[in-house]
């Protein structure tokens, strides 16, 4: 029994319904009912995590998912993340975090992680980090894979949110579980490649407004192309840090 995650789900199903979000949800019954598995997540926004504990929900179970270490210093999201029994990561030193997100999967937890690492800008499926492959095959367990189409509508990266009743339709895939297998960057392409498909997948079915921030680019959007978004992720990073090297050396 868990009270304090039952809980924050009951009271996000009532925002959800507040704001009219219509979700529709195939492979459910992929999620296994008992022991440890990887979720692989994509990432178009910031409430996608959200949305994707929802197939979950089928077999009783919940996620603990991987979310940077700011999250959990704050004074307010902080402590639900700990009741909840998240995982912080410091993107800086991210060891501690793997090892507990290991021990969670040996111990029979689901764990939430997002392989592109950051927000895809573009929407399409970035590049992967290895990480998902290589804890499950630390921990001997299968890789979930989660689509997500719609989040983006509601809260994403340059965008304003739209937390009021905005009835987005949101549409959620899962797949069937993928048992690890080395080498890492095969398990690691199997797993973007699948994700992809499952993407393209869910975008047949979906309305896609003609010009709109938040669709593709190769569905007639005007949201960048992959290669624009990684250039503008790049000029990002180094941006960042150059500003950490100038706070470490003031006087230059």
């Amino acid at each position: 029994m868990e009270p304090v995650y039952r809980s924050i789900i009951g009271l996000a199903r009532t925002v959800f319904f507040l704001e009219g979000l219509k979700f529709t949800v195939r492979g459910a019954e992929n999620i296994p009912a008992t022991g440890g598995a990887v979720v692989a997540i994509n990432h178009t926004g910031y409430m996608d995590f959200t949305y994707a504990g929802l197939p979950a929900r089928t077999p009783k179970r919940y996620i603990r998912f991987m979310a940077k270490a700011e999250v959990f210093d704050n004074s307010i999201s902080g402590p639900i993340m700990r009741a909840l029994k998240h995982i912080p990561v410091d993107r800086t030193a991210g060891a501690d975090s793997y090892k507990s997100a290991v021990k969670y999967l040996r111990d029979g937890e689901l764990v939430g992680v997002y392989p592109e690492a950051t927000i895809s800008r573009s929407f399409e499926i970035k590049e992967f980090k290895s990480g998902a492959a290589r804890m499950a095959l630390e921990a001997d367990v299968p890789i979930i894979p989660i689509v997500i189409w719609g989040a983006q509508r509601v809260w994403t990266k340059g965008f304003p949110k739209r937390l009021g009743r905005t009835n987005t339709p949101i549409s959620i895939a899962v797949g069937k579980p993928i048992r690890p297998y080395e080498p890492v960057a095969d398990l690691t392409a199997e797993l973007r490649g699948t994700m992809q498909a499952m993407l393209a997948d869910l975008q047949k079915d979906y309305h896609h407004e003609p010009g709109a921030y938040w669709v593709p680019k190769r569905l007639g959007g005007s949201a960048p192309s992959l290669e624009e978004a990684t250039a503008l992720d790049d000029a990002e990073a180094a941006e960042r840090m150059a500003r950490k090297a100038e706070r470490s050396n003031p006087e230059g």
